[in-house]
């Protein structure tokens, strides 16, 4: 019985350039749809709670509503389309049965995991980028820290491109895919203080709002724009950096065992 191969040679190259080509250009080409459409939806939240709220709310004592709110629309965008992106490939490519023209090339999990990566941190901030140029037509709004929101706008990209990735492998078919994200992506970035700070809630609330880790990554990228936060930034990037590491880890293992891939 002969042995197989469990890592590709090197001598054939690597398919890893070709896999991260082709994940980029699956959104980018229908970019009316993957990037347009959340930066209307990101809009539109802007314009209506703007409209409701900018007169009643004033955050960190002086700092109008409207500025507060643009950073965690951004972050929101950035987070939902980071998790679709791998996530919905994953999936298209096991139901239309085209999963194996991914697995047969010499890519190793490393690689796999890298190159769907990649392409979510890179629809992510795409998204979050043009939801900042339109929002700038409503309020000037520049960093005060741009190394602050560069670092967890990638950071929080790859947590929700690693969830994407396990989700992916997770899900057989779209029912289920839909539930992952509507049972715990949307409720975990909508109560993370997008829309307000964590300080505005009774006592109980804000302590559960510590055990989100997305709250961390929205109140650091906030810090980035205005250095004001909830929590210190140090602190946020503890969390972010950490649940990273550990998500990583813990896909590549999965990858590595072939986990509803091989079969």
């Amino acid at each position: 019985m002969t042995t197989p191969i469990l890592k590709p040679r090197s001598d054939l190259g690597s398919g890893f350039p070709t896999l991260l080509w082709k994940e980029i250009m699956r959104f980018w080409k229908v970019a009316f749809q993957t990037i347009a459409a959340p930066v209307l939806t990101a809009l539109l939240y802007l314009l209506v709670f703007a409209h409701v709220l900018e007169d009643r709310v004033k955050v960190y004592d002086s700092l109008p509503y409207t500025a507060f709110l643009i950073p965690g629309l951004m972050m929101m965008s950035m987070l939902q389309n980071a998790f679709a992106n791998p996530s919905s490939s994953l999936i298209q490519s096991r139901i239309t049965g085209n999963l194996v023209f991914v697995l047969l090339p010499p890519i190793s999990h490393r690689e796999f995991f890298t190159a769907y990566l990649i392409a979510a941190i890179f629809r992510g901030l795409a998204v979050g980028l043009c939801v900042w140029l339109v929002a700038m037509f409503f309020v000037p709004l520049a960093p005060a820290n741009l190394l602050w929101v560069l670092v967890f706008a990638v950071m929080s990209c790859g947590i929700m491109g690693t969830l994407g990735i396990i989700a992916g492998l997770w899900s057989e078919k779209f029912d289920q895919l839909a539930a992952f994200q509507n049972f715990l992506i949307l409720p975990a970035t909508f109560l993370s203080g997008v829309f307000y700070s964590i300080h505005s809630l009774p006592p109980f609330w804000q302590a559960v709002s510590h055990y989100n880790p997305i709250f961390y990554t929205i109140d650091g990228f906030r810090y980035g724009f205005f250095s004001v936060s909830d929590v210190s930034p140090w602190t946020s990037l503890a969390v972010v950096a950490g649940v990273f590491a550990v998500l990583a880890v813990y896909t590549l293992r999965l990858l590595a065992a072939g986990y509803k891939l091989r079969n």
